[in-house]
């Protein structure tokens, strides 16, 4: 719609129902608003995946990070069985929320990065309905260069508003009739359902109503905001490829040890991550081995018993060749790195407390001492020379 006709006021309205609607954990929201002026005012919203992107070049990195997000839940919904978000809800533990980005102004991304825009939009468009992932786009120039033939044609859910010619009516519609709408929410509705559009009346939302709800939720919870969304994809298997995010994994192997399950919804509970992080960490410890894969509903199989394992980052200290054979001998006589000094020769340990049987069997060892030798395990003089 053109400038007064009240397309932002619409967007604002849909946005707030969404937030009327549904909880942080229910729902996610990416805010484009290359204007800076309309969707920053719900910065610091609990719903927001990331702060209200402004930028152009963040805004088709935010789309490119929407394609990878579509394809991780499509591989998801993929080996559980269902066939979109709704399904996966109803029968997994782990809660998969909604993400809908909204884009105020188009014109300003295909002007600078048109390519690239076209077709990460005509990419989720065409494929992220099934996974909870919806697109809400808005321009003031509905003209063929900014909403293109392809775009169009996977967008069936169309308003438009008043426009100045009949034209740009058909560009939006496919049929004139906009160019005589009266403005201030006056609109028509199309669906892919209905033949013709409807006209409708938008509602009104006031700014003050807006600084309302921000306020509220705001104090209601904090955002987990990824900043990697507008970041530019990186290559790894850890999160963002920061210490911190080595220590998150540390921890998120840790509690599920302690708990013998695996789950999306634990790790956001007990790390206090948003479930695109915390499901990202479960792919990850899965490629790892630590964790098996989804089955079901189900929670997630722990593949291992500790963590750290036992003797995690310990060295065997013994120059022989063969290392096998070193650290057998080395298991076998009960010790522990601790109890070898660096030069791999054995260290006196008196524990605290030995039983009487201990006491015999340390005499008897003593007195074969002879026969053994020196080293801490059997080995002739041939093989000792060599070790």
């Amino acid at each position: 719609g053109a400038t007064g006709s009240g397309k932002s006021v619409c967007l604002n309205a849909l946005i707030v129902s969404l937030l009327y609607a549904k909880g942080p954990d229910e729902l996610k929201l990416i805010l484009i608003d290359p204007k800076r002026v309309e969707l920053t005012a719900y910065e610091g919203v609990p719903h927001l995946l990331v702060p209200p992107v402004t930028k152009v070049d963040d805004a088709v990195n935010a789309l490119k990070w929407t394609i990878r997000e579509m394809e991780r839940r499509l591989d998801v919904l993929s080996r559980f069985g269902a066939k979109d978000i709704r399904g996966f809800n109803k029968r997994s533990k782990d809660q998969m929320p909604y993400i809908v980005v909204v884009i105020d102004e188009l014109a300003d991304l295909m002007m600078t990065s048109g390519r690239e825009v076209e077709s990460a939009i005509v990419r989720i468009a065409q494929l992220a309905r099934a996974t909870g992932i919806h697109l809400v786009i808005a321009t003031q120039r509905p003209s063929v260069d900014v909403i293109t033939g392809t775009i169009k044609a996977n967008f069936p859910g169309r308003i438009a508003f008043a426009v100045a010619s009949q034209t740009d009516s058909r560009t939006i519609l496919d049929m004139a009739g906009a160019e005589k709408l009266l403005g201030r929410g006056d609109m028509l509705f199309s669906t892919a359902e209905t033949s013709k559009p409807r006209r409708l009346q938008g509602a009104f939302v006031s700014e003050d109503e807006i600084e309302r709800v921000v306020k509220f939720l705001r104090q209601a919870g904090e955002p987990d905001y990824n900043y990697t969304i507008t970041e530019r994809e990186r290559t790894g298997t850890i999160l963002d490829g920061t210490d911190e995010d080595e220590e998150l994994l540390e921890d998120a192997i840790g509690e599920i040890v302690r708990a013998g399950k695996a789950s999306t919804s634990m790790i956001q509970r007990r790390l206090k991550v948003g479930y695109s992080r915390a499901a990202r960490m479960m792919d990850i410890l899965e490629e790892k081995g630590i964790i098996g894969p989804q089955d079901g509903a189900k929670p997630r199989e722990v593949l291992i018993e500790s963590w750290p394992p036992e003797n995690y980052g310990a060295t065997i200290p013994t120059a022989a060749d063969d290392f096998g054979e070193a650290k057998e001998a080395w298991e076998d006589d009960g010790s522990t790195a601790e109890d070898l000094s660096e030069d791999g020769e054995d260290v006196d340990v008196v524990p605290e407390e030995e039983s009487d049987s201990e006491e015999a069997t340390k005499e008897e060892s003593e007195e074969n001492e002879d026969e053994v030798g020196d080293d801490w395990y059997e080995v002739d003089e041939e093989d000792s020379e060599k070790r």
